[in-house]
């Protein structure tokens, strides 16, 4: 059975009201696993997150049917605010839910991952970007899927440094998401011979005017501004880029946490020629064909994104954790949930064969994409084409260095 329920948020500083779950009689109860989706449904990064990250787990869901478990899908909105979404994680275990999903936004993400741990739950992180999940704030009841800070800065910055864009000024998120990525990238740029003239840092969220900022970077005239940043702030920083003329100064954007939901909001005309980097595509194989196929009768006008395709792939792969070891087991300890995770291989129609490493990391390969031209493009959603693929070895943050507690030298 698969819940469609929305949770009713309060407005005051940290309050959420959180539908009651139905109380389910024991024998429901061995029987049943509740997944509750936190994400974005209203905010920054709604598109890149939000409605198509719960139909990618219900997606999931559906194919799992017939295994003789029940379960249950809820949703919320964190509104991106950490006080939220620890108020609602924490309400949500105390009436049952098993498992959370997706979690966009560093800041939240951090903060629940923490929660979790204290109830010994399980949380697999989809949306948040920043490599300090598996690295000083790595938990055993934790996965963190798709992507982080450290693969984005890996491809798109070094690409673009051994490209020519040597010279290299941030606009940053100010939260902990930009933080991470500028800090990775940063690293990136300097180990490739390249230099970091400046970094502006943006209020977030609310920042809708880009202009001062992009004025500031222009004025150290770097070869590079990148945009630690994500979503609506990436979009409007594009956009206004392309007002003030940046790219005909000489100056490339790189864009480090892009897409393919904000090359649509973009459009080709503005985002052509763009680089980006994305675990996922879905004109990639047969494979990625097929999984859109599959859930695209869901969609609403939108194709997905690694984050979607990850709350699918995260989601199949825990359920074949939980069949594996059975609900009783699985709801008993989400430690021991996560453990059985990393023991299996993982492989989806979405992300194929990869595996969990001790830290939680999911590893698969990262592709860096250029987007098309419009006169390249064959239709709707064709927007990217494949630069270079870097191995699933290469992709991640080496083990030894991320100073997880969990991984013992």
């Amino acid at each position: 059975m698969v819940m469609n329920r929305r949770a009713l948020l309060g407005t005051g500083a940290a309050a959420a009201a959180v539908t009651t779950l139905p109380r389910l009689s024991r024998a429901q109860a061995a029987n049943t696993y509740r997944i509750g989706v936190l994400t974005d449904m209203s905010g920054t990064y709604r598109d890149n997150t939000g409605p198509t990250s719960v139909i990618c787990v219900r997606q999931a869901v559906a194919e799992f049917a017939n295994r003789g478990i029940n379960i249950e899908v809820i949703e919320a909105d964190h509104q991106n605010r950490p006080d939220l979404g620890v108020s609602l994680a924490r309400q949500w275990y105390d009436q049952g839910i098993d498992m959370l999903l997706d979690v966009p936004t560093s800041s939240v993400g951090l903060a629940v991952q923490q929660v979790t741990r204290e109830k010994n739950k399980a949380v697999l992180q989809v949306g948040s970007a920043t490599a300090d999940l598996t690295g000083q704030a790595c938990s055993p009841n934790a996965v963190h899927w798709a992507y982080d800070t450290y693969m984005l800065a890996k491809s798109t910055g070094a690409a673009m440094v051994k490209a020519g864009g040597d010279s290299w000024y941030f606009i940053t998120a100010d939260y902990a998401f930009g933080h991470a990525l500028e800090r990775d990238t940063t690293a990136q740029v300097k180990a490739s011979g390249g230099k970091v003239l400046g970094a502006v840092r943006t209020p977030f969220p609310g920042t809708t005017d880009f202009s001062s900022f992009l004025v500031q970077a222009m004025a150290t005239r770097p070869k590079i501004i990148g945009l630690a940043n994500a979503g609506l702030d990436t979009i409007n920083c594009v956009k206004q880029a392309a007002e003030f003329g940046v790219t005909r100064r000489g100056t490339r954007l790189a864009c480090m946490l892009m897409f393919i939901t904000d090359v649509h909001s973009i459009g080709l005309e503005q985002g052509g020629g763009l680089v980006l980097t994305e675990s996922f595509y879905w004109d990639m194989n047969d494979r990625t064909r097929a999984f859109l196929n599959r859930v695209k009768p869901r969609l609403a006008n939108v194709y997905p994104n690694c984050i979607h395709a990850g709350n699918y792939s995260a989601t199949l792969h825990a359920l074949k954790a939980v069949a594996d070891m059975g609900v009783p087991a699985a709801k008993a300890s989400g430690a021991d949930l996560i453990s059985r995770m990393k023991a299996m291989p993982t492989d989806d129609d979405a992300f194929g064969p990869g595996s969990i490493r001790a830290d939680g990391r999911k590893i698969h390969p990262s592709f860096l994409f250029e987007v098309k031209t419009k006169a390249e493009s064959r239709g709707a959603w064709d927007y990217l084409k494949l630069l270079q693929t870097t191995s699933a070895e290469e992709a991640f943050r080496p083990l030894a260095e991320g100073n997880c507690p969990l991984v013992r030298s």
